[in-house]
């Protein structure tokens, strides 16, 4: 099949399949005699699994592992490793968004939504003038890594 159907199938652009193939994720195709591209149903299934661990949030760098080891480079050990460390990573970024939500929703309430914009107690809030607000922490996944 050609990119085109190859996206189409699996819900992502061209764009992104090629880009998958540029860092590896995705092995590049043979080409026909006219130059297209030629994908495999192996391709699809790869893709595939690719954008299904993308949607659980696993990185790039934790998708081409997980991409090795089912590949038979490894063990169920190993994969259930990178799921409890992605479970963990998920744990403390809803703890996270708890806090931030808990936090704004106290901010919210003390606000009347009239009266003059200097005593809102969430631009004083913002501004550092009152409560500061919870920072959170940047997990691997937001960093890029």
């Amino acid at each position: 099949m050609r990119i085109g159907e190859l996206a189409q199938r699996s819900g992502i652009g061209v764009e992104t399949v090629r880009f998958y193939e540029r860092e590896g994720l995705l092995p590049e195709p043979a080409r026909g005699a006219n130059g297209y591209r030629r994908y495999t149903a192996d391709s699809s299934d790869r893709l595939v699994f690719i954008v299904r661990a993308k949607r659980l949030g696993f990185t790039l760098a934790e998708i081409r592992e997980l991409l090795t080891l089912q590949d038979g480079q490894g063990s169920r050990a190993q994969v259930m490793a990178l799921a409890e460390h992605k479970l963990g990573e998920i744990d403390a970024r809803l703890a996270d968004l708890q806090r931030m939500r808990e936090t704004l929703g106290d901010l919210a309430q003390r606000c009347a939504g009239h009266g003059d914009i200097r005593s809102c107690p969430i631009i004083s809030a913002l501004a550092g003038a009152g409560e500061e607000p919870p920072e959170p922490r940047v997990t691997e996944n937001e960093s890029g890594t």
